[in-house]
């Protein structure tokens, strides 16, 4: 799975609109292998990304789970802390 789609679910606050589209285009970026489409297909695209976040919207919104949710900023705050170990320690 590409890196940068990161796990939208159980979220307090809850991941918002511009989240899950942005995860839905790494997705369909990773599948197209392409960064920004040619014109000639930037509307398969364009319908591609839309399609994949109502998709997303549908399932991350109901799913439910016992545990308790997490913390947008506290996750990023981890994450970056992840990245700085990895590279200083390389």
């Amino acid at each position: 799975m590409c890196r940068n789609i990161k796990a939208l679910a159980n979220f307090e606050p809850p991941a918002s609109d511009d989240e899950v589209r942005a995860a839905a285009l790494q997705f369909v970026r990773k599948l197209s292998g392409a960064n920004r489409p040619s014109r000639a297909n930037g509307s398969a695209f364009d319908r591609a990304v839309d399609e994949v976040t109502a998709a997303a919207d549908r399932l991350v919104r109901p799913l439910t789970t016992s545990a308790l949710p997490r913390n947008l900023e506290e996750e990023a705050r981890r994450a970056q802390e992840r990245a700085r170990r990895r590279y200083t320690e390389a």
